[in-house]
Formats: C-alpha cells, structure tokens, sequence
C-alpha cells in the first residue's frame, strides 16, 4: 500500500501522526487503542462519541468483510490546539464498485454511481447490513468538515455543506477520510436513533 501517498495527500506537514496496520485478528486492537487515545486528547460529549465509536468500527470492519484483501491501514492524526480529528482508512482490495457488483441487484453499476450509492441505507454486496457508511455520512454533516471516499477512478467529497463525486486519480481499493470537528456543538440523536431502530430489527 502507498501510504506516503496517503500522508501527503491527506496529512501534508502534520506530526505525530499514527500508522497502524491491521488484519482481521488486530482490528479490534487497532480500534481499542485509537478509542483510547482519543478519550485521553479531547473532551467530547458522550453520544457523539459513542456514534464515532460505532462508525470508526464499521470502517476497519468494512475492509475484513468486503476488500477482499487480508490487510487495511489506520491513520490518525488529533490537533488538540485546533480541536480536529483526522481519521483515514484505507485498503488496496476490489474497491467499491467491485464489491457491490457481488449483489445481482448492483451487478452493472457503474463506479461513479457505486460511489454516490455506498452511503445511502441498505446498499450493500450481500455480506453486511449496508449501514456503516451510511451512518458515517449521517455522522459527518453534523461534525464533520471534510470526508472523502475514494475508491477506483472517482471521490466522493464533502466539505461546507456540499457533496461532490469527482472522476480523480486511480486508488486501488478504498479511502475512507474524516476530519472531524471536536469542539462542535451538534445534536447526535437522529444518528443514535437510528442505530437503536436497526438493531432492534436484527434483534
């Protein structure tokens, strides 16, 4: 995996920024110990937290179910004097329109649209529930200032409010970015809501 490519273009000049590369037996360290760190940098209230807790979770997930590839990459990077949390996951596997084509229902989508597609509720190639992204996305228009999925031939951005999907540079996999206000006043409720309404349809 590229990962000076991912530091300059995502963390260009930053310190004390933090590599983990995980496989489906580590993922969960990986997880624990970014929790962690982030609890100990910054004072965040407890729902949001419990929301990114919950996305950060079904992003490395994401890679063990649907890559196709054994190994991800997490990197982290909190400016406390700013108040901003940077996290990106990413891995060199099929890629999104790949793995969506996995589903008959998505097997002649088109990548952009794969893209545009991935964060809507229930989209999935059969083997999740097609709702971490979702909920991610969710997430992000309240604290987010910037979040990038790029997979294959195109990105997905958001950034002042507005959702742009991009035709840019060839990615083999997926990136999954988020720069993360944590000093933002926002109300998590819908979000948690809406998680509590999905796991009581699985229950």
């Amino acid at each position: 995996m590229n990962v000076a490519f991912l530091l300059k273009e995502y963390f260009p000049d930053k310190e004390n920024v933090s590599i983990d590369v995980f496989d489906s037996y580590t993922l969960n360290d990986v997880y624990q110990q970014v929790l962690k760190t982030l609890t100990s940098h910054f004072q965040i209230e407890v729902s949001v937290l419990q929301a990114l807790s919950y996305c950060f979770y079904e992003i490395l997930d994401n890679v063990h179910i649907h890559s196709g590839r054994p190994l991800g990459t997490a990197i982290t990077h909190f400016d406390a004097s700013n108040d901003v949390l940077r996290i990106l996951v990413a891995d060199d596997g099929m890629g999104i329109r790949q793995s969506l084509a996995e589903n008959e229902k998505f097997r002649n989508i088109a990548e952009d649209d794969a893209i545009r597609m991935c964060i809507e509720d229930s989209v999935t190639d059969g083997k999740g529930m097609g709702f971490g992204l979702y909920a991610t996305s969710r997430l992000m228009k309240d604290v987010g200032l910037q979040f990038v999925i790029h997979s294959g031939n195109h990105k997905l951005t958001y950034k002042d409010g507005a959702t742009q999907i991009i035709k840019n540079g060839l990615w083999q996999g997926t990136i999954v970015y988020m720069e993360i206000s944590t000093s933002k006043e926002i109300n998590p409720n819908d979000i948690l809501v809406a998680l509590q309404r999905r796991y009581k349809v699985l229950q």
